[in-house]
């Protein structure tokens, strides 16, 4: 009995411990069909997509950038193929060993590592980072063959951003660098991100920054299959890019060129404007910089270099540096005065050499004066005297409202970032800089340029092309056309008339004859001899430091940085103005020493063509030339430093003059 019971006691568990684990399996199959249901039916689209994306990638293609000519069609800015090593920093475990490795198979400069370094801690992503550019065909052939062995590190096919003519133009065209995370947050927030997958470079500064939208092209995708190990099978499709449009300037190399030579090793700016269109015709600022040092990342020792220069070779000078006009400015006043009905044409004053004013005495750049001066003679001799005179009697607001609209101390509206305004002064202006009321004596040297007077190169051009075109304003541009490298198509820049200052055209007259009498009688003649045309033009000697009321300038005695500007102002043919420009030659004196030579050359070569060549080009670089180019003889050897130009400026400056360039640009 107690057999049987134990029986049925074992074969009941049994039957328990059977539909338990039936349970269990039931139980099992049935979460399983669930689960099965849910991936193949509620999440089938979703993880269907992400089964896709894993076996098919999206890679961009960068678009080849667009490239910059001058009128003429001369190359400035191209691209150039060449292969790159870089590293991948999220698929290298220890980037040392790595980088020990590959220096084992091609050689990599101190300068590389520095530059990789200095990226590597610039990155927020895991975007490869280049480590050597311009690899040799033997070098990829070693990092081909060795690949497999170096997880995270690529050799990829790059266009590389070349200037092929160095230094010429340099701070007109700028050059391109590396997006940095500055740039990145510029791109989001103007929602333009996506255009920049796959690219690496942006424009920094010059025409390259400033036109980036239409250089920089649109960007392509290839849809690749890919295996489980990441390896590409096969393109499935692709999306070309679209390339960069190519920007056409308005300037002439050639004369963009020759301007630079003239300028030799001395600092300074010229602007050329064709005033009927308002193009640009050169855009020099000296000193120079290579763009070319840029593109791959700036070697820290040449950036230093550049950047503790006294000479500020980074310093864009026509768009970002600003000085006192000097006695360019008499023009102007001369139109102001007439305007105001301060003065006629017949008005005469005597210039005893200065003029006395609450106890001060302003000292004219004559110290014998010049006798009796109208309007036309205080243009052609460079009357001080008179223009203080003019500037007492029509005070500082005055000044201010007429010439506002010449674009004085305003944004000329020119097709590139970085303009600076400058300082056209009035009381209103004071009050709000320093806090202060005008003064009354702080006018007198605003009427020769001087005084709070701060303007660039290119406001002064403007202006002059302004004045050549009889009043009618129209913005400065340096890029005239854009063509599509894939249809051809031209696309033409114009520059609309903006406004027309109002102007009697006797006043015009009037002032335009005494600027041709400049070069033909007075202080800017000896530049102009023998010119088959009529120019007509102003010259400008502008103080960098005051003197004090006892003291008489004398060049020899002070530091070279510390020497008067030299400032010449044109515009010919003066009955049909084709050119209008301005240039400075730092520190250099006398306007119609230095800085008119250059401008007669400029204005022979836009209308006559002619480009001199040996000793005319030499006179002009080492400032001894203010006679015909064809006529003048440079002595060989070193040359004597020339004597103080006679009558030398000597007026006070009663504010402060910011006449070096006031700001280092950073490219």
């Amino acid at each position: 009995m107690v057999a049987v019971r134990n029986t049925e006691q074992e074969l009941h568990q049994f039957r328990i411990r059977v539909a338990v684990a039936v349970g269990v399996v039931v139980t099992c199959f049935v979460l399983l069909a669930a689960r099965f249901a849910w991936l193949q039916v509620v999440r089938h689209d979703q993880l269907s997509l992400q089964a896709e994306e894993n076996r098919i990638q999206l890679v961009p293609i960068a678009p080849t950038r667009g490239l910059i000519v001058d009128r003429n069609g001369v190359v400035i800015a191209q691209n150039v193929s060449a292969y790159t090593l870089e590293l991948q920093p999220g698929r290298i475990e220890d980037m040392e060993q790595t980088m020990t490795d590959i220096s084992g198979l091609v050689e990599i400069s101190i300068k590389d590592r520095k530059r990789f370094r200095r990226l590597f801690e610039d990155s927020k992503s895991a975007e490869s980072i280049p480590l050597k550019s311009r690899l040799t065909d033997e070098e990829v052939a070693i990092l081909a063959a060795n690949r497999f062995r170096l997880p995270g590190v690529e050799v990829r096919a790059r266009l590389f951003r070349s200037y092929p003519l160095g230094e010429t133009a340099s701070h007109l065209i700028g050059h391109i660098g590396r997006i940095s995370a500055a740039d990145k947050l510029r791109l989001e927030e103007s929602e333009q991100s996506s255009q920049y997958i796959g690219s690496t470079q942006i424009g920094k500064v010059g025409v390259e920054l400033s036109y980036e939208k239409v250089l920089h092209g649109q960007v392509g995708y290839e849809e690749i299959e890919v295996s489980a190990g990441g390896r590409p099978v096969r393109t499935l499709s692709r999306r070309a890019p679209l390339p960069g449009t190519t920007v056409v300037l308005s300037i002439d190399l050639g004369l963009q060129k020759l301007v630079e030579d003239m300028f030799g090793d001395r600092r300074g700016a010229l602007v050329a404007i064709d005033p009927r269109t308002g193009e640009i015709l050169a855009f020099v600022s000296k000193p120079t910089f290579d763009p070319n040092l840029f593109t791959d990342g700036v070697d820290p020792q040449v950036w230093q270099g550049y950047n503790e220069s006294p000479d500020k070779p980074l310093l864009n000078r026509p768009l970002r540096g600003t000085y006192p006009p000097g006695s360019t400015y008499k023009p102007f006043m001369a139109l102001a005065a007439l305007e105001s009905g301060k003065r006629t044409p017949n008005t005469t004053i005597y210039d005893p050499g200065y003029f006395q004013f609450g106890g001060h005495k302003f000292r004219d750049s004559n110290p014998r004066g010049n006798g009796a001066v109208d309007l036309h003679r205080s243009i052609v001799v460079s009357s001080d005297t008179y223009y203080y005179m003019v500037a007492n009697d029509m005070g500082v607001d005055a000044i201010h409202d007429f010439m506002k609209p010449w674009g004085f101390g305003q944004l000329t509206g020119i097709d590139l970032e970085g303009e600076v305004q400058g300082i056209l002064p009035s009381s209103a202006w004071k009050l709000r800089r320093y806090k202060q009321k005008w003064l009354a004596g702080e006018t007198i040297s605003i009427g020769i340029g001087q005084g709070y007077n701060a303007f660039t190169i290119l406001q002064l051009a403007h202006a002059t092309a302004t004045l050549a075109a009889d009043g009618v304003v129209r913005p400065p541009r340096v890029v005239r056309a854009l063509e599509n490298p894939g249809t051809r198509g031209v696309t033409q820049v114009s520059t609309p008339e903006r406004e027309r200052i109002a102007l009697k055209p006797e006043w015009l007259k009037l002032v335009k004859s005494a600027m041709v009498d400049v070069n033909r009688f007075g202080t800017g003649r000896h530049a102009f001899v023998g010119a088959p045309y009529s120019a007509a033009g102003k010259t400008g000697t502008a103080q960098v430091i005051g003197i004090k009321q006892n003291e008489r300038y004398d060049a020899r005695r002070i530091s070279e940085r510390y020497r008067d500007h030299s400032l010449f102002m044109a515009f010919a043919p003066a009955d049909n103005p084709q050119i209008a420009l301005a240039v400075i030659v730092e520190n250099a004196g006398f306007g119609a020493a230095a800085a008119a030579p250059i401008a007669r050359r400029a204005i022979d070569y836009v209308l006559l063509g002619q480009r001199p060549e040996g000793d005319p080009v030499k006179a002009v670089t080492i400032g001894i030339a203010s006679e015909d180019p064809t006529l003048r003889d440079v002595p060989d050897g070193p040359q004597p430093e020339p004597d103080p130009v006679p009558g030398a400026p000597g007026t006070p400056t009663p504010g402060p003059a910011p006449a070096r360039p006031n700001e280092q640009e950073r490219p």
